[in-house]
């Protein structure tokens, strides 16, 4: 009795389904011959204007891609020639400034005055950063920690406690002047009196430009003065504790043999004729 009434269930739902079907299809064509109505005209006609606009948009942006890629090639060109004329302007410019070197120090050797200036100058341009410096010394290397295998790359969850921070730098750089440095230099860039250390972004900028990880710090003098002087430093071991904490690189190595690159040459602001005299007799004279 269980199968025969399920036939009977399955009769009574699905034979009038069927049957009101059929009478459907046979409303929609009494032909009988499957032709299609109005309607799936004006669907055929929908779906070619669709397939027509979707050409015609891909041809726009095929030839926008074109356009793109030559306005890029231009500027890219562009770049590339005014890089150019920079390196040669910067060339020739250094060419000056050794020419002019070379006639200023010729003529004021020709005095004791003159050779005393020499001196003073050459002091001066040493303090400055204004001259190449090569040596022993101490090299400290900081880097980022390496990125961690169970971070999330987009759902940004780094909070860039494991980057080096402007900060970082510039308590290394204080510590190795304070520890006797000579010359300090930050992935080739030199640093002197005015250079600022600064966050910028994602970019460390040294005096306006970037540098980018690892940073080898190297500082000229005495390697074992700077060593111990430099380990001395509480600074320095809080900042080892702060690399340790976080997996940053941390590290320094004495070296036989650095080089420091010239500095910049700073904006020229004010001057006064040299008289030979220190500024403030020169004032005192003209006062009496």
């Amino acid at each position: 009795m269980g199968a025969s009434l399920l036939d009977q269930v399955l009769a009574e739902t699905l034979d009038p389904a069927y049957a009101r079907a059929a009478q459907a299809r046979a409303a929609r064509d009494p032909s009988g011959d499957g032709r299609r109505g109005p309607g799936a005209v004006v669907v055929a006609v929908t779906m070619a204007a669709a397939g027509l606009l979707v050409g015609v948009t891909y041809d726009q942006a095929a030839s926008g891609a074109a356009g793109r890629e030559e306005v890029r090639g231009a500027l890219v060109e562009d770049i590339g020639t005014q890089s150019d004329t920079i390196e040669g302007l910067s060339a020739e410019l250094e060419d000056l400034r050794a020419r002019v070197a070379d006639a200023r120090e010729d003529a004021l050797a020709a005095s004791t005055v003159g050779q005393r200036a020499i001196d003073d100058l050459d002091a001066a341009e040493l303090a400055a950063g204004l001259v190449a410096v090569s040596g022993p010394g101490l090299l400290v290397t900081l880097a980022d920690a390496e990125p961690d295998a169970d971070a999330d790359p987009v759902g940004g969850t780094d909070d860039g406690s494991g980057d080096v921070r402007d900060g970082d730098l510039q308590l290394v750089v204080n510590a190795l002047w304070a520890a006797g440095a000579e010359a300090v230099s930050i992935n080739g860039q030199r640093l002197g009196p005015t250079t600022a250390i600064r966050f910028a972004g994602e970019a460390v900028l040294v005096d306006f430009r970037p540098v980018t990880n690892p940073y080898q710090i190297s500082a000229v003098g005495d390697p074992d003065e700077l060593r111990s002087r430099f380990l001395a430093s509480p600074e320095v071991n809080a900042l080892a504790v702060i690399s340790e904490s976080f997996g940053l690189l941390f590290e320094f190595a004495q070296e036989d043999e650095l080089s420091v690159p010239a500095g910049g040459v700073p904006e020229l602001r004010s001057a006064a004729p040299f008289t030979g005299q220190p500024a403030e007799a020169a004032a005192g004279d003209s006062g009496g």
